[in-house]
């Protein structure tokens, strides 16, 4: 028998919450994680439907990237949504546990798996975060690196679509800037858009990340840096990631649970064409 708080003590020392940003709710979300788990899900995001997968495949423990409590609920009225979904994960004593931006600074988490998606050599840190609380060792959000051979900005955000198997993106690049070469490339999944100024000061020809706003996309334009924004759902990594992960600790401890991923697609927007 292994219960939620095994597999959590295991999980805290490869992405420590230390590591997490202040704003950032990690960890335990709803649930019990002292019960047994059976059988594990993994996902990048829970919702409603994500749930009732779950609830189908009788799984006993959801272990996601995105948390699902980042603002505490004012009431408990489950004709909401949000809060019947919590009322469905506690009726069928489902434990959540999410890793957010601890898992985005760790080393060999979020970050590490974008650049490896990228087929980036040579990476470091994009944002310095100190040490790990762990194994002492720098750590920080985003990677940055070489790509194998230079790549003009319509080819590399072609090549973006290919690796991270989407129908379309946002190129953000200054007229000017059409015809460069970009050998030096950031990554930094979720919503990066602050941290374009440590992209240029990482001397990246391109920076990639998602959810980037009007203004910043006119500021990283003036700024000559060509931007791939491809939206935040490639941090869907996540749960084959997670999978693996657990699966090797798993063995290596011989746990007793079956580990299963998500097969529901969270992407919230569809791109069209004319």
């Amino acid at each position: 028998m292994t219960t939620g708080n095994q597999l959590i003590a295991r999980f805290e020392k490869f992405a420590n919450p230390q590591l997490a940003e202040k704003w950032d709710h990690v960890g335990l979300q709803v649930g019990n994680p002292d019960l047994p788990i059976t059988r594990l899900m993994t996902t990048l995001d829970v919702r409603p439907e994500v749930v009732a997968e779950a609830i189908e495949q009788n799984v006993d423990f959801i272990f996601a990237h995105h948390p699902i409590m980042f603002h505490p609920a004012k009431d408990l009225d489950t004709r909401d949504p949000q809060n019947a979904m919590y009322a469905k994960l506690l009726a069928n004593n489902i434990t959540v546990y999410a890793a957010h931006t601890n898992l985005d600074t760790a080393n060999g988490g979020m970050n590490d798996w974008l650049a490896d998606q990228l087929h980036l050599t040579n990476t470091v840190p994009l944002v310095p975060a100190g040490n790990d609380p762990i194994s002492g060792k720098p750590v920080g959000m985003g990677r940055v690196g070489e790509l194998n051979e230079p790549l003009t900005p319509q080819k590399f955000a072609n090549y973006c679509m290919d690796i991270f198997a989407i129908r379309g993106l946002r190129l953000i690049v200054n007229p000017l800037d059409q015809k460069r070469e970009i050998k030096r490339v950031a990554v930094l999944g979720g919503a990066g858009q602050d941290f374009y100024q440590q992209a240029l000061e990482a001397g990246a020809d391109a920076y990639v990340t998602g959810d980037v706003s009007y203004h910043f996309a006119h500021d990283m334009i003036a700024n000559h840096l060509v931007v791939i924004d491809p939206g935040h759902h490639i941090e869907v990594v996540a749960t084959h990631q997670f999978a693996n992960l657990i699966t090797q600790w798993k063995n290596e401890n011989n746990w007793q649970f079956e580990v299963l991923e998500s097969r529901v697609n969270t992407e919230p927007f569809t791109f069209i064409t004319k």
